[in-house]
């Protein structure tokens, strides 16, 4: 909790790869903290407690993602201190990293920590705390489809690809939130630490916020689509796409690429970062994903489907991976679906 006495001060940092969508977001959410709720039940507006700014390495306009520009309102400072500073979606490629030079922005994150400040990341802005070497030996988490790309570019770091909140270092005054829109995740956690539970609540009636508490799991794509530099092994992958629902998959695979059992199971590993099983697993479980999302086939046809007789044992299998049931799944995806089909 915090003097309510005057507004916090968020800054939002800004960069060439960031995104609108989330810099506004996050500037219409804590600007309406305080403000909204009463104005919504009584009538008469409140005061906003929090102060959103968009800071940046000068206060020139800037180009952003997607063609967006922003007009920076304070540009880093060694003796700009503010209560937070927010890092937000960078959009970059998670196969290459980003192809922007960082460095002023790290150094002056470096300096703002040392000096005792909270820093929170959303999405892969949590690559600019690992460049600066704040994530070493700590918990991180970042956008499910960022996290293998993080765990090579910081191996000290510990990513956690399935939590959507992650709080780290001294005072846990780092705090990292998944992809997407988890930084509406991070946007109600600030205003609990700093505000309480029942604000955030409200500001989570207000805006319509759901917090993401099964993860990132139910929407994370399972298995990289891309083809590895091992002729041989990408020869089975391009197999094994259309044939994961076959028996003993995997022995097939084996047979194919004319090495030993032993020796294609170590290649495999080393070209896609998965055991052959894993592999076929994360296959037939994506395909049962798009059957859920389409179509309203009983779960063990589901499960037959994409390879298994057992449906139990494809049912536990299938929540281990997304961290929600098949029926769960259905209930959640599979309805944006048919809205769309019966607009159409």
């Amino acid at each position: 909790m915090t003097d309510r006495t005057r507004p916090i001060e968020v800054a939002l940092l800004a960069t060439p790869e960031s995104t609108g969508s989330t810099l506004y977001g996050m500037v219409d959410v804590l600007s309406s903290v305080g403000r909204d709720w009463p104005l919504l039940t009584t009538g008469q507006a409140g005061e906003s407690i929090i102060r959103p700014l968009i800071l940046s390495r000068d206060l020139e306009p800037l180009p952003i993602a997607n063609g967006g520009l922003v007009q920076p309102q304070q540009r880093l400072a060694e003796d700009y201190q503010p209560d937070v500073v927010c890092v937000l979606e960078l959009f970059f490629d998670p196969f290459r990293g980003p192809q922007t030079d960082y460095s002023p922005e790290v150094e002056w994150l470096k300096g703002y920590w040392q000096r005792g400040g909270i820093i929170a990341a959303a999405c892969t802005g949590a690559y600019l705390l690992g460049q600066g070497g704040l994530l070493d030996d700590q918990d991180a988490t970042t956008h499910w489809a960022y996290c293998d790309l993080m765990a090579r570019s910081f191996p000290s770091a510990r990513v956690h690809p399935n939590r959507v909140l992650v709080t780290a270092g001294l005072g846990q005054r780092l705090i990292m939130a998944g992809g997407g829109t988890s930084w509406m995740d991070m946007a109600l956690y600030l205003i609990a630490r700093f505000f309480g539970v029942e604000e955030a609540t409200r500001v989570a009636k207000v805006n319509l916020i759901d917090w993401h508490e099964n993860g990132q799991q139910p929407y994370a794509m399972l298995s990289q689509t891309r083809q590895v530099e091992d002729a041989r092994i990408a020869e089975t992958q391009t197999w094994v796409a259309q044939h994961y629902n076959q028996r003993s998959p995997v022995a097939t695979m084996v047979t194919m690429s004319g090495l030993s059992e032993r020796s294609f199971k170590r290649r495999f590993k080393l070209a896609t970062g998965l055991s052959p099983m894993e592999y076929v697993l994360t296959l037939r479980l994506e395909e049962a994903k798009h059957i859920l999302e389409t179509s309203d086939v009983a779960i063990d046809v589901v499960a037959e489907e994409v390879g298994y007789q057992d449906a139990a044992f494809f049912s536990r299998k299938f929540q281990q991976k997304v961290g929600i049931t098949p029926a769960q799944y259905r209930r959640k995806f599979g309805g944006l679906r048919r809205l769309a089909g019966a607009s159409t």
